[in-house]
């Protein structure tokens, strides 16, 4: 665990004393080294479930795969954000890269947590670094707007957890998840104990997050730079998962009758957001909405308590956050060379770039859930879990799964096929940077469909 942290640690006084010119060269071999020192972790997965154990933080099947998602991660976003940054100060530049690293801290020690109280103060570490990017670096002048509502929405939510995990202390005498797995189950019968159990999702369910407390994601993403995108679907959404399926383990005999209102509102939540997707004008909002309609169909699979569920979860998890931050990427590619998300204006871009096209293609086949993608591993997965637990949701999961495949399309040839409007011809060429970004991304989701096993969490 150590082979990791302290190289990730270390990147912050390495990005203030390297001289300007090889500021990210460094910061990205560096952080791409310590990403395939982490690829480890996986070869490791023992039957006995805990590996890499100490003190403080160890992994399992269930966190390996954010863990690596998470290393992962970091390189591409400094590769991603090298275009943007460069017209500011050199101060600015490193402090930009130190943030990014402490983001990654934050995460490695949350996903990496055996003591649940550990876990909950790096959830809300998170918080810190990812408002400064969208506050300092994002766009627009609604930013400190956006800024407020990611902020409010997350506090709101987990402050009743925190009192929830103090209750729970009080209750079993550990908070170590290695313990708390084995505890004598607690008779959770009064109204204080219901109470008590949304609680402990609460901050989860808005993390995710589930449709209804949901608004503060397509304002986050709006405003927030590529690198603050990024991190936000692909690992800062993961958390309220990976938290979810670790709290659920204590919350056993209440889930089958307090989770009906979540189970609804997360299907009722896909195919709401896929019909808002229908009708965005923003390339990023539309990307971000469709980020809340996977995720509904992950509160699902996580709500109903299977091992199918658990495993499709964690896959499609995986899986989105691979898609959605390569599609945040072509996004961000677009709105550097037209300085406009919206799709109206950005059209007929397969003449201009056909490579791009190829990445466009690529990915958005990934968000629809193409067979044989781990997107479609997870969906089918959560999918059958729930029809097995009641018919009925067939009727939401597939609408979800028709309109998602019609926003998806939508974007491809709203985006790429047409005529070139003519304040576009002059554009500047994709540059090798961005290919080896979008490679970085769609080739391990390609590769996992051999190795499916490696982020199938506890199943098998």
């Amino acid at each position: 665990m150590l082979k990791v942290l302290i190289p990730t640690l270390m990147l912050i006084p390495t990005t203030w004393v390297i001289p300007a010119k090889w500021l990210w060269p460094t910061a990205l071999f560096h952080s791409l080294a310590v990403a395939l020192v982490s690829l480890t972790w996986l070869a490791s997965l023992t039957e006995a479930g805990w590996t890499s154990l100490n003190q403080f933080i160890a992994t399992d099947p269930l966190s390996t795969p954010l863990l690596v998602l998470t290393c992962w991660l970091l390189p591409l976003m400094i590769l991603a954000s090298q275009n943007h940054t460069n017209s500011e100060p050199v101060n600015r530049q490193r402090m930009y890269i130190s943030l990014l690293t402490s983001l990654q801290i934050f995460l490695i020690l949350a996903f990496g947590a055996t003591e649940v109280i550990m876990f909950y103060v790096m959830f809300e570490a998170t918080l810190i670094p990812t408002l400064i990017l969208i506050t300092r670096w994002g766009n627009q002048t609604e930013r400190l707007n956006a800024g407020t509502y990611f902020l409010f929405y997350t506090l709101a939510g987990s402050l009743p957890l925190l009192v929830a995990l103090l209750l729970l202390h009080n209750t079993t005498g550990t908070l170590s998840l290695l313990v708390l797995q084995y505890s004598s189950p607690i008779p959770l019968t009064t109204y204080a104990d219901k109470l008590w159990w949304a609680a402990c999702l609460l901050a989860f369910l808005v993390k995710m997050p589930l449709y209804g407390a949901h608004l503060w994601l397509p304002k986050a993403h709006v405003e927030a730079p590529v690198a603050g995108s990024m991190v936000l679907a692909a690992v800062l959404l993961k958390l309220g998962g990976y938290g979810m399926m670790r709290m659920m383990i204590m919350l056993e005999p209440l889930t089958k009758q307090m989770s009906y209102p979540f189970i609804i509102f997360a299907l009722w939540g896909i195919v709401m957001t896929g019909s808002i997707c229908l009708r965005q004008t923003d390339l990023k909002s539309l990307i971000a909405y469709s980020s809340v309609s996977h995720m509904g169909l992950v509160v699902g699979g996580i709500l109903i308590q299977t091992p199918w569920g658990f495993t499709g979860a964690l896959i499609l998890m995986i899986a989105h956050g691979l898609t959605s931050s390569a599609l945040f990427c072509l996004a961000n590619t677009n709105y550097e060379r037209t300085h406009s998300r919206t799709m109206v204006l950005a059209r007929g871009l397969q003449i201009a770039l056909p490579l791009m096209t190829t990445w466009w293609f690529i990915a958005s086949l990934a968000n629809l859930a193409l067979p044989p993608l781990p997107n479609l591993m997870g969906e089918l997965m959560i999918i059958i879990s729930l029809f097995n637990w009641s018919w009925w949701t067939l009727l939401l999961t597939g609408a979800g799964t028709l309109i998602t495949a019609s926003y998806s399309l939508y974007m491809f040839l709203m985006t790429q096929r047409g005529p070139l409007p003519a304040h576009m011809t002059a554009l500047a060429p994709s540059h090798s940077r961005e290919h080896l970004l979008i490679a970085l991304h769609l080739l391990p989701l390609l590769l996992l469909i051999l190795k499916p096993e490696l982020i199938w969490g506890w199943t098998f």
